[in-house]
């Protein structure tokens, strides 16, 4: 968690004495009573110990481990999941125990000061990379930190509470740092106590991150209390959340009748009002802790305790069994605790809530901004989420939100993963029609396999409503002199087309007003071709655009300018004299499908198989039938001439090679690909891929071999820039939730923004490419699983019973470089609230195209099982704390199943979209790689190029000096990687303090750059952090006032450059280059363009990245108390996710 590392700003008194609760009553792994809270591996048979070691924050053998023993990279898995099975991946099976090692679970101040009294073992780092493992305790006078075994004499190995000046979370101490076992150091379990005069540092790391969290906690209370805060914590029992549970309570007795409300109230009324909180959970888990509790209550009242008592406790149980049962307010409480208390949340408000356990409208305004990324916010912002969220009536009139409230909010639909802005169209829609992604479904009839299974309209009636914008017609003779719509040479049953078409004509624009195509693979006679004309005449009507295209211009039409219409592909007729029918060659996937069955077929009876099993296979059955069979020679047929003219936008061709399409193909012809040639020509020509794609539609379908209706992996062949991937909408699994995914971030209308650097004339862009994309700066993504929700065991699930033992994957899909995945231990035997706690980090090389799966499964010795997933493109990604709503395998979603994260990225702006703030994540770079241009081999254009190479030499210097600044004070300020400025100089209030409680240092915020001004004397480390602060401010300021120079003059040699483009093939010949050289100059110069418009962009992002910096600082200043009384300033609100539309004053030019 993104800390502020404050100790004036802790969290005041809760609840005295709160249960534990992590939202249900799943087991968890017993701990000797009586022993340590974080000593979950003592007394333990050995073997135990070593899997706990191993599910644990830290390597199990740090000292002896080196810098190559970090975790490596599992290899992904099968792209298809069919059964939500992970059987068969190439990986040793792990098992480990929950994070939670404590018995109690901790939801309050007074249960971490308790669970540190008793002590824990926690890891000492030192500057020499040593790791110690020590036995760290509080004093029972509550004064002083101690550990053993230490060779210091006791009163040495002590730290007192009063001379701590910080509790800083995370591995951001230089110390740390500077570590040999840096890498192996959960991020989520290291924390450092800063103390002394000096600044000394005591560098913890737990067993887990919920032991870390006890410690923070509970010292930043002691900081703030001092010895007598279990006194105060214990008297403090007036909280919110026991008024408002009193007062439910007392609700709940009116409504049920009850005149004293001594006697409690119905069980079953007690039930209903837990779930009203938490509905996740079940009833029969509440209806029993109930249960439980009264049973135990009884027997500790001596009703059941000499050994004669069966039958008198068998008559009590029965009773309880009743109807009649009742509750008492006590036991309400209780289980409303337990239930309904999540320690994790309660880790998080104590982070921003100042000396109370609730959050007032100024802690909430921080929250808001400093993690949540919103912009404009006021204590009237959040006012009004107080009043929406906060379930107490005392809570809304005094403006504070408390932990039920707190709660309601994370888990409400303001905090979805998802950006609310993506819920409606967000891109440009103006642009060309091969400039979009298009949402394409194969064989739509289709329901189940492609030669058996059934034919159904609903196919087509659920892809439309799944947003759908392009659907397939195979249509044939039929009886009657009436058309029909099936797969050819197959046994799957027909349809009537006229249905068909009235099912498309009905459903066409009910998710999406954008054009719908409709791929019309023809194998008719004249006749019915006729038949099938007056069909589309008549259903489609004034719908159908039949316009002839423009034959000057050099593009289709755009999505927009197609609103409301539907475009016919198929064959068209060659010119010839007007008014008559003529031959064309035959569309027929089904026949290739037939051929590869025969070929299957033939080596399967030959080795004994049958044709049952060969059919369902999707792959051949031995080498001899992977090699593709002779294709077939395209059949010719008669094609209407009134048909034909119905296909204007979206003729139907045969692809030659890329060559001939540059020289011959008009922007209204249309090439389908083969799904092997499309994969094959993606990795032999992946550049002339995307050249193609930058002007021409393709259309790619799924192999032949695909009988059981398995989907190929959409992304590679979006990575080339193909439009239209057509998928077999019937089959879930990993490629339809990608697919879904794709689709959802443009409002589900169908079209999708291809990147930039796939759309532009010139460009250069390699779908292959294993490293950084030229022009285009990699993103860093720091993703945290938290904790899981009410997960449900496996469909078809019986082995365990109600039990699951959770893992999450985070998968990242996008180009080569991008691929990878990480997962985090598993959780036994907790569904309602595992917690993970686990930080992963992913460089994002193409954001435009990544995506981000999120995938929980059952640990199984025998095959793990699907739990649920959601997948998100990265473009949509809303940074903080956010909640995932999981789906099943079919796309549905998993009622109140879900997961908690934390999400973290920098700041960007994708295809068609305005601005969007996230949080900057950069790393310091060990080095620094200047963009290379590339020599052309032609000396009047290498010319012009070599004057760009000491500009984009000193536009990097610009852009790197400011991120390398900003990060050594963010260093500085003891906050992770994920930290903006923001929480920067809220960290940096929290520690400086002077002796009278003075701060020593203030902003000065009237100048547009906030200077840091000392207050008096300053210790050393303070010094620092003017001293960095003030490089930061000097780099910045040279990036506004440098930046518009550098960014015209690139912009003017690009322009040069440029005019060379259409004569470069004559200049080349003249320099004597020939054939291959001649495609290599072609390539250099697309590259050389590439690399001057990405580094102008970047150096504008570098601006707008400053600005919004300066403003940060500006707004942390006031919201933190930094500034001097006598300025009257103002806020100055950040920009994120907006324009900023303020006059920007002469220090700060736009670019």
């Amino acid at each position: 968690m993104a800390e502020f590392g404050e100790n004036k700003r802790t969290v005041g008194p809760p609840v005295a004495g709160w249960k534990a609760a992590s939202g249900g009553a799943g087991t968890r792994l017993e701990t000797h009573r009586g022993e340590p809270v974080s000593n979950g591996n003592c007394s333990v048979p050995d073997t135990v110990k070593r899997v706990q070691n191993e599910s644990s924050c830290e390597s199990p053998a740090w000292e002896s481990a080196g810098p190559d023993s970090a975790s490596k990279t599992i290899p992904r898995r099968s792209s298809l999941i069919k059964d939500g099975s992970r059987a068969g991946r190439d990986r040793k099976k792990t098992v480990s125990f929950s994070s939670s090692l404590s018995e109690k679970k901790i939801s309050s101040a007074a249960d971490c000061i308790h669970s540190m009294v008793e002590g824990s073992e926690l890891k000492k780092i030192r500057t020499n990379s040593r790791v110690y493992q020590r036995y760290y305790l509080l004093d029972t006078g509550l004064q002083a930190l101690c550990w053993e075994p230490s060779k210091k004499e006791s009163d040495k190995a002590r730290i007192s509470l009063d001379s701590i000046r910080e509790v800083r979370t995370g591995r951001n101490t230089e110390t740390f740092r500077t570590s040999g076992v840096y890498e192996q150091i959960s991020e989520d379990c290291a924390f450092s106590i800063i103390y002394g005069e000096m600044y000394e540092s005591l560098d913890l790391v737990a067993n887990s991150a919920e032991v870390a969290n006890i410690w923070v906690t509970g010292l930043r209370y002691l900081m703030q209390y001092g010895k007598h805060a279990l006194d105060m914590l214990a008297s403090s029992q007036d909280s919110l959340r026991l008024v408002w549970l009193e007062q439910l309570f007392s609700s709940a007795a009116d409504s049920d009748g009850q005149e004293d409300m001594e006697e409690g109230i119905h069980l079953q009324s007690a039930v209903k009002l837990i779930l009203t909180v938490n509905p996740g959970v079940s009833s029969s888990k509440v209806e029993n802790r109930f249960k439980e509790l009264q049973r135990l209550r009884e027997k500790m009242c001596g009703l059941a305790i000499d050994n004669g008592s069966e039958i008198k406790e068998h008559v009590e149980t029965k009773r309880l069994m009743g109807k009649n049962v009742s509750v008492t307010k006590q036991e309400f409480i209780e289980v409303f605790h337990d239930f309904c208390t999540r320690p994790e949340i309660y880790f998080l408000l104590v982070q921003f809530s100042s000396n109370k356990e609730f959050l007032d409208t100024k802690d909430v305004m921080r929250f808001l901004e400093a993690e949540q990324g919103m912009a404009q916010v006021s204590e009237e912002t959040s006012l009004k989420l107080i009043q929406s969220h906060e379930p107490s009536e005392e809570g809304r009139q005094q403006g504070y939100l408390s932990l039920d409230g707190f709660t309601s909010y994370l888990t409400s639909a303001e905090c979805q993963l998802i950006d609310g802005e993506h819920d409606t169209v967000c891109q440009d829609m103006t642009q060309p029609l091969s400039h979009y992604y298009i949402n394409s479904s194969h064989n739509t009839y289709l329901i189940e396999d492609q030669f058996r299974g059934p034919s159904d309209i609903s196919g087509y009636i659920r892809a439309l409503r799944m947003g759908c914008r392009c659907v397939e017609v195979d249509v044939w003779d039929g009886p009657d002199e009436e058309p029909v719509v099936c797969t050819g040479h197959t046994l799957s049953p027909p349809l009537i087309l006229r249905c068909v078409l009235e099912a498309i004509g009905k459903f066409a624009f009910v998710a999406s007003e954008y054009p719908l195509i409709v791929c019309i693979e023809n194998h008719c006679s004249l006749q019915q071709q006729r038949v099938m004309w007056q069909h589309f005449m008549r259903i489609f009507g004034d719908r159908l655009y039949i316009d002839p295209p423009d034959k000057g211009a050099p593009y289709l039409p755009s999505p927009h300018d197609l609103r409301h219409r539907i475009l016919l592909k198929g064959k068209k007729l060659g010119p010839g004299p007007d008014g008559q029918d003529g031959e064309v060659s035959e569309e027929d996937e089904g026949a290739e499908m037939c051929q590869r069955m025969k070929a299957a077929n033939s080596v399967g009876a030959a080795s004994g198989g049958n044709e049952k099993e060969a059919t369902q296979k999707n792959v051949p059955l031995t080498p001899d039938t992977q090699s593709n069979p002779l294709p077939l020679p395209p059949k010719r047929f008669q094609l209407l001439k009134e048909l034909s003219d119905l296909v204007t936008l979206c003729h139907s061709i045969s692809f030659i090679d890329f060559s001939t399409s540059s020289q011959s193909q008009k922007p209204w012809e249309l090439c389908s690909f083969h799904e092997s040639l499309a994969v094959h020509l993606a990795g032999e020509s992946p550049g002339d891929f995307v050249n193609h794609n930058k002007h021409f539609l393709s259309r790619v379908h799924p192999s032949p071999m695909r009988i059981d209706s398995s989907n190929m992996n959409p992304q590679d062949l979006w990575k080339c820039g193909c439009q239209i991937v057509s998928m077999n909408f019937q089959t879930a699994g990993l490629m339809m939730d990608l697919n879904t995914a794709w689709f959802r971030q443009n409002g589900s209308c169908g079209y999708v923004l291809r990147p930039a650097i796939m759309r532009q004339e010139v460009s250069y862009f390699s779908a292959d490419t294993r490293d950084t994309v030229p022009g285009v700066s990699p993103q860093l993504l720091h993703v945290k699983v938290i904790s899981g929700q009410n997960l449900p065991k496996p469909r078809g699930s019986g082995v365990k019973g109600d039990v699951v033992d959770p893992y999450v994957y985070v998968e990242i899909h996008g180009i080569p470089a991008d691929c990878t995945e990480r997962r985090t231990r598993t959780v036994i035997q907790n569904g309602d609230n595992p917690i993970f706690d686990e930080s992963f980090e992913f460089q994002i090389n193409l954001p435009e195209l990544a995506m981000v799966r999120f995938v929980v499964l059952d640990d199984e010795f025998i095959g793990d099982e699907f739990i649920g997933q959601f997948t998100i493109p990265l473009e949509c990604l809303q940074p903080g704390y956010r909640h995932v709503p999981l789906q099943s395998l079919t796309g549905e979603d998993l009622t109140h199943a879900k997961l908690f994260v934390h999400v973290a990225l920098t700041n960007r702006r994708g295809g068609g979209k305005p601005h969007k703030r996230g949080l900057s994540v950069r790393k310091a770079r060990k080095g620094r790689d200047y963009p290379a241009l590339r020599d052309l081999g032609v000396r009047s254009v290498d010319e012009v190029f070599k004057m760009a190479a000491p500009l984009l030499r000193e536009a990097t210097d610009l852009k790197e000096n400011m991120q390398h600044s900003v990060a050594v004070f963010r260093e500085l300020c003891g906050v992770s990687a994920v930290a903006n400025l923001m929480q920067c100089v809220l960290a940096l209030g929290s520690r400086v303090s002077g002796p009278d409680g003075a701060p020593l240092l203030l902003f000065d915020l009237r100048d547009h750059y906030p200077s840091l001004e000392p207050q008096g004397p300053l210790p050393d480390v303070l010094r620092r952090v003017v001293s960095t602060y003030e490089m930061m401010v000097q780099a910045s300021r040279a990036v506004i006032e440098l930046s518009d120079g550098i960014f015209d003059r690139i912009l003017h040699v690009q322009t040069m450059a440029m005019e060379f483009h259409e004569k470069l093939q004559s200049l080349a010949a003249k320099e004597g280059l020939k054939g291959r050289k001649i495609s290599r100059a072609l390539e250099s110069f697309s590259w050389n363009i590439t690399i001057l418009k990405g580094q102008a962009d970047l150096l504008k992002h570098a601006k707008a990245e400053v600005q919004e910096n300066m403003k940060q600082v500006h707004d942390a200043a006031l919201t933190g108390n930094l500034t001097k009384e006598s300025m009257g300033v103002r806020r100055v609100r950040s920009r994120r996710g907006q324009d900023d539309k303020s006059n920007t004053s002469s220090q700060a030019p736009s670019v």
